[in-house]
């Protein structure tokens, strides 16, 4: 689990949430409100709309106009699924396959502890072979 966690405002400019994801290489990002409460996530799906803006002629500066003109509330995933800090990781995996899905966030309680990704389980898989 990264414990570090990117986050985005629900309010924030989908531009915001490509710049982020494309800097810092991250591919899920959890979206707060303005209490700091979970509302939802964006993942690279939610921004495969600009690729299309692409196919269909649109340059990079009019890509990155059309996602400054849109919200991250407007894209994001409503209710992400969560998890404790505590679910076996067997059972988050599962859920992740059974949801389709490449990221749980972790909640401990109401504060954001985290995110699941298919990435922790991969680099778990590394380090146990790597003993």
């Amino acid at each position: 689990m990264s414990q570090e966690v990117t986050t985005l405002r629900h309010n924030d400019a989908l531009v915001i949430a490509d710049d982020v994801m494309r800097l810092g290489r991250i591919r899920h990002l959890p979206v707060l409100d303005d209490d700091q409460r979970l509302v939802g996530i964006v993942s690279q799906r939610d921004l495969f709309r600009g690729a299309l803006a692409r196919a269909l002629g649109y340059g990079t500066h009019a890509q990155q106009k059309l996602l400054g003109q849109l919200v991250v509330k407007e894209v994001m995933t409503n209710e992400p699924i969560t998890i404790g800090p505590d679910v076996p990781l067997a059972e988050a995996a599962a859920l992740m396959i059974r949801h389709k899905i490449g990221c749980l966030v972790v909640m401990d309680g109401e504060k954001l502890a985290g995110v699941l990704t298919e990435g922790d389980f991969v680099a778990a898989v590394a380090d146990a072979d790597g003993d």
